[in-house]
């Protein structure tokens, strides 16, 4: 085990800079890290749970990251439970993970209940690392019961090296729900490289968290495109100046990038690809969809290749596996993670068309949805949209849309308006990829995950 592995959270996150203008704010509370030097928030002395196999399993998030600084170094593994897991798969997820301890706000019949909460009790706490923590967390847009990926400290911050210059004395933030990749890659930069951190709430509406984080000041934040796309339909996106912004989760396309940069002119945007297997890739900045070619095949801490279509990965930053005997493995024969996520060169970039799972057939031609949605979103009247099939007797499947437009009008207005679409859409796109019908809606339901809802 290498020194920056046997590191725990706590010692890197205390060598990170002074705790006592560091915060953690949840929407419930807020939390100075330099408390948990004095205390701790759970409810039990650290040595009961030296080389216990714990389930984190808390409504609000603010409980859970306290939980994580205390218990890595110390859990022999912690499973890092997210809000919108259905009760029903716990047992399996339980079984699997070998789950011995229960660490949160609810008991749940195991034989150790420690219950965690925002209040730092006074306590002396011997925080010693006594051997690398396993941090198991759950893929997401699986209907059935979700994978548990095995990371260490060392794979989930690998893209976080030294004192991160972004960072340091930075108020971060992200829509993401932190017991996620994405948003743990959040909390991570913010406790790894010296700044605080604002945590987002399900149940909190989006204008209420826009104003939130505005008022502690966040300078970092990131989120799906479809976050952001709901951030430009809020009145209260004016609440908040961050000075970096990123988008990850779903193709950021052309339209999203151009809106965010008309709405933050002052800020630096960028777009990242990063999975829960395969780690963080890497993050464009240069304000264009897609990323350059000259990527694929540079050598560095993150290889890159394409493979029948689709972008493989190999870094610091794969996960070790999925836990589970049955479980398939996670890396090819050469060390790559196949990421499912489809890509196609034009003009010296790569644009990612698609989920390899997601096509839709139509009388045996394929189309990707998000490439219609490209299309779609292009118009400089849409908001959003989403591509789905419909049944179809004759080709299998049709491609239909709908479409979240910036200013409802009348109807005559709204009819040439689905004209101009449906016209922008023949020239963009091949012709069996042209939505057969448009529909106006008030709303596209965006998931737990923060990505759009592709309901089957």
């Amino acid at each position: 085990m290498s020194e920056r592995e046997a590191n725990s959270l706590w010692e890197r996150l205390s060598e990170a800079g002074s705790l006592s203008n560091r915060w953690l704010h949840g929407a419930e509370a807020s939390v100075n890290l330099a408390e948990l030097s004095r205390g701790s928030c759970l409810a039990a002395p650290l040595d009961e749970l030296r080389g216990a196999s714990v389930l984190v399993l808390t409504k609000h998030q603010l409980p859970s990251a306290l939980a994580l600084i205390e218990l890595d170094g110390v859990a022999r593994r912690v499973v890092v439970c997210p809000l919108d897991l259905q009760p029903e798969h716990l047992p399996s997820i339980m079984e699997t993970a070998k789950i011995d301890t229960v660490v949160g706000d609810r008991c749940l019949g195991v034989s150790r209940f420690v219950p965690c909460s925002t209040q730092i009790t006074p306590a002396h706490r011997v925080r010693r690392c006594c051997q690398r923590t396993e941090w198991v967390l759950m893929t997401s847009g699986t209907t059935g019961v979700p994978k548990l990926v095995a990371h260490t400290l060392c794979s989930l911050s690998t893209a976080m090296t030294g004192r991160d210059p972004l960072g340091a004395g930075a108020v971060w933030s992200t829509f993401y729900d932190m017991r996620r990749y994405g948003g743990l890659q959040i909390f991570l930069r913010a406790m790894l490289g010296g700044g605080s951190m604002v945590l987002s709430s399900a149940e909190e509406p989006v204008g209420d968290f826009l104003t939130r984080a505005g008022r502690h000041g966040v300078t970092h934040i990131s989120g799906t495109p479809s976050h952001w796309r709901r951030t430009l339909m809020s009145s209260h996106a004016d609440k908040m100046a961050p000075r970096y912004m990123r988008m990850s989760g779903e193709i950021a396309d052309q339209a999203v990038l151009d809106h965010l940069r008309s709405a933050f002119p002052d800020a630096d945007i960028a777009h990242a690809f990063a999975s829960t297997e395969a780690g963080v890739a890497f993050a464009v900045g240069d304000g264009l969809a897609g990323f350059p070619a000259e990527y694929l095949g540079r050598r560095g801490a993150v290889d890159l290749r394409v493979v029948d279509g689709s972008l493989r990965i190999k870094s610091g930053g794969n996960a070790l596996g999925y836990l589970g005997d049955d479980a398939p493995a996670l890396l090819d024969a050469e060390g790559f993670v196949d990421t499912g996520d489809m890509v196609e060169p034009r003009d010296g970039r790569y644009f990612f068309v698609g989920r390899r799972g997601g096509v839709i057939n139509i009388g045996g031609q394929k189309v990707h949805p998000e490439e219609v949605e490209a299309a779609i979103n292009s118009h400089p009247g849409v908001r959003m949209s989403l591509v789905k099939a419909r049944h179809n007797p004759i080709t299998g499947a049709i491609v239909v849309a709908e479409v979240v437009v910036k200013s409802p009008s009348e109807a005559p207005e709204m009819e040439a308006l689905k004209g101009e679409i449906l016209e922008q859409c023949r020239t963009a796109l091949a012709r069996h990829k042209v939505p057969a019908t448009i529909r106006f809606v008030p709303a596209i339901e965006v998931g737990a995950s923060g990505k759009i809802a592709r309901h089957a």
